[in-house]
């Protein structure tokens, strides 16, 4: 189809050799974060990255535009804390003229610490919605899981991205057992009284630290039966597709919803449609990917734009057929979480 200025509006499709469409591109744009979860970052230390490495605004930018004309139409800017990177306010109203193109969705995920002062400026700019981590409600724990002593600034930061309208605002809490189980039921209440998405999150072995063992995994059944406990749930009926979490509303009509999100003990490989981009411009076909490819140095040797299109398309064809967590020969990723991006 062409339209009055004779431009094509059809658009590509991103498909890899398994007949997958990716539609979805995750954005790292730091390493750093104010955080020190002990599943993310390694012993607790950041893995601080040389400035000239890390992709600038203008570079994300071309990516983001090269990947939605490949067909992407939705876009996560994660980190680290992306906040954390200078002005994130700025790459992000770049990222929103995008929808010109065909991107429909433009969020973040965030630990939340600076959302009391943010969120409002994040919406201005062009932001459609926000994910806050959050995995406890108790202090002392909190401060355990994260390293840092802020819940209290947590919880204004989702209350501030409510008044900014930044919805649906959903809530990611990695359930690790020794650490937080006991406390599925007690986040599933605050999702009830909040009216939020509160998504629970199987432990993956993605800490550079190697902290995780099997035994540690609460399974995705495990958190449901917990939360049954108390409040019964309903599914909510609809094709998955591509998306990460089993959906459940509350049986008795309380507003708020639970997401469960099993990657370890039920894989949801067939239907993936996800790419990353690393906060130094690799291309990750995976979160378990233990190869990379580089998009930086495509973009900074002169390529021309059909170069770099032909680049990503070749490297979307290498994407995984699944993460082989299950697998004898599993091997888990060389980078920390806080690099690979959430």
């Amino acid at each position: 189809m062409i339209n009055r200025r004779g431009q094509s509006t059809v658009r590509a499709t991103l498909k890899d050799s398994f007949g997958r469409t990716i539609r979805d591109l995750r954005i790292s744009v730091t390493d750093r974060c104010n955080f020190r979860c002990f599943y993310c970052l390694p012993h607790g230390e950041p893995p601080i990255a040389p400035k000239d490495r890390m992709l600038s605004y203008e570079e994300i930018e071309l990516a983001a535009e090269l990947f939605v004309s490949l067909g992407i139409e939705k876009i996560r800017l994660t980190g680290g804390e992306p906040m954390m990177r200078r002005d994130i306010e700025t790459l992000v109203e770049k990222l929103a003229r995008l929808r010109t193109r065909g991107l429909r969705d433009l969020a973040m995920t965030t630990n939340g610490y600076f959302l009391p002062a943010r969120a409002a400026s994040l919406k201005r700019a062009g932001l459609d919605r926000i994910t806050i981590s959050l995995d406890s409600l108790r202090r002392e724990n909190f401060q355990r899981i994260t390293g840092t002593d802020a819940l209290a600034r947590v919880l204004e930061g989702i209350d501030a991205a409510k008044r900014a309208g930044l919805r649906p605002i959903k809530i990611n809490a990695v359930i690790v057992r020794g650490y937080n189980e006991t406390e599925v039921a007690d986040l599933a209440a605050f999702a009830r009284e909040h009216d939020l998405i509160m998504r629970f999150i199987e432990f993956m072995p993605l800490d550079a630290a190697y902290h995780w063992s099997r035994d540690k995994v609460v399974s995705g059944r495990e958190i449901r039966e917990r939360i049954e406990g108390r409040f019964p749930l309903v599914p909510i009926e609809e094709e998955r597709g591509s998306n990460t979490a089993v959906r459940y509303r509350f049986a008795d009509g309380a507003p708020g919803e639970i997401g469960i999100i099993a990657p370890v003990t039920e894989p949801f490989c067939g239907a993936c449609s996800r790419i990353r981009l690393t906060a130094d411009g690799q291309i990750r076909t995976c979160l378990f990917s233990t190869v990379e490819y580089s998009l930086r140095d495509v973009i900074r040797s002169g390529a021309t734009r059909d170069e770099i299109i032909e680049f990503i398309c070749r490297v979307v064809t290498k994407k995984e057929a699944g993460h082989r967590i299950n697998e004898p020969d599993f091997t888990p990723p060389s980078r920390t979480m806080s690099f690979i991006g959430g």
